[in-house]
């Protein structure tokens, strides 16, 4: 569950990637990632343990480290044990901001969910430490976690599995590569299962900014695809066969790109300015 914000404080931002962010050029959502965990003042730790590549922790050390970060840590996980060690939980104690690297959101959440540090990262994001994630690690963020389903447009019954996540927050179900990999089908049949949540289908290159007023600001070149099925009328996911297609009346759908917003207590959304006209 949520950690409960202290009286007197605020949540730290949540910022969930939708994967293949910028890294060379135009690096404005990693940059603003280091912006809303203090700027120049922060201090980052990187948790690559969703990916089995050496090179992805120090990867991120060096590019927030380039972007401006006053220090910047990777810190991997190979054990549950490691999870204990008063060491790195007093690291993650210090850091002004968490960022998960992409790979398989069920290795990260078979090796931290239930441990201290889950618990952790859960309690110092609700004392205002920004915590955000690439592609797998924008799937754990959330209460609900996709851990894997078929592509496609449709609500199939069944094609949707889904596992308990970090726990930041139990209002978003988020899917990543959104549109380059046909999800919007999953991502429904997940809200099939659970309709209070908010889906939040990020594409690459895009980012949802979370903030402590529950406003949903959106980075990147993509688009967030927002589905809020709060107000369906009818769902047959009760009455059909596994691999069945399965019938939702009153869902609501926003597509959003960067400069629009999203209020999840409200479920409102805004669009983006419109830019002057080229001269």
């Amino acid at each position: 569950m949520p950690s409960k914000i202290p009286d007197g404080a605020t949540r730290g931002w949540i910022i969930p990637i939708g994967g293949a962010e910028n890294k060379e050029n135009d690096r404005h959502i990693l940059e603003r990632f280091v912006k809303v965990s203090g700027g120049s003042d922060a201090d980052i730790v990187v948790i690559p343990t969703a990916s089995r590549m050496a090179e992805t922790g120090p990867r991120y050390e060096r590019l927030f480290t380039e972007i401006g970060a006053a220090r910047v840590s990777s810190m991997d996980f190979d054990t549950r044990r490691d999870c204990h060690e008063p060491g790195r939980l007093q690291r993650l104690e210090e850091a002004s901001g968490i960022f998960f690297t992409g790979g398989n959101q069920l290795r990260l959440t078979t090796l931290l969910g239930g441990t201290p540090v889950a618990k952790l990262i859960r309690i110092r994001n609700a004392h205002g430490v920004a915590v955000g994630g690439t592609s797998a690690g924008a799937s754990i963020l959330s209460e609900h976690m996709i851990a894997f389903g078929d592509e496609g447009s449709s609500i199939i019954s069944g094609s949707v599995r889904l596992a308990p996540g970090l726990g930041l927050t139990n209002r978003f179900i988020i899917d990543q590569h959104f549109r380059q990999r046909d999800r919007l089908g999953r991502l429904l049949t997940a809200l099939a299962y659970n309709p209070f949540a908010i889906g939040i289908g990020l594409d690459e290159d895009t980012a949802a900014f979370i903030g402590p007023d529950e406003t949903v600001e959106i980075e990147g070149s993509g688009g967030v695809t927002v589905v809020d099925a709060s107000e369906v009328t009818f769902s047959s996911m009760d009455s059909v066969s596994e691999g069945q297609p399965v019938c939702m009346l009153g869902l609501k759908m926003h597509m959003l790109v960067a400069g629009a917003t999203f209020n999840l207590h409200t479920r409102l959304a805004g669009a983006a300015a419109l830019m002057p006209p080229k001269r």
